[in-house]
């Protein structure tokens, strides 16, 4: 078992998070929190990955060859439109943010108005 997936998903969610920490602009911080999220995706490829194995399509298979768990791949493309569903809500309150207070700097949003 190979751990460079495991060590390349934490990099990838490191690289994400220190960018959401250290954002000035909403935007980036959208962005920043995609590729903390894309991290998941290594994650559980290196979770389904096994040397040797096919695709999961049984028809000409023998039954002594070892395949790779498909439930795995299904959770991977869950996981996209999940973090692409969540990216475009994201961005689509960062425009009302914009449009309401005419900034995107984080800083200058700490005053509420009500």
């Amino acid at each position: 078992m190979s751990f460079v997936p495991f060590l390349a998903a934490g990099w990838i969610f490191l690289v994400g998070v220190h960018g959401l920490v250290t954002s000035r602009n909403l935007v980036h911080a959208v962005g920043c929190l995609a590729v903390a999220q894309s991290s998941t995706y290594v994650l559980l490829l290196g979770v389904g990955y096994r040397s040797g194995a096919t695709a999961p399509v049984f028809a000409d298979v023998p039954t002594s060859t070892p395949v790779v768990d498909p439930v795995v791949q299904a959770l991977v493309l869950t996981d996209i439109v999940v973090g692409a569903t969540i990216t475009a809500l994201l961005l689509s309150l960062v425009i009302q943010i914009r449009k309401r207070t005419g900034t995107v700097d984080p800083e200058h949003l700490t005053d509420l108005k009500g």
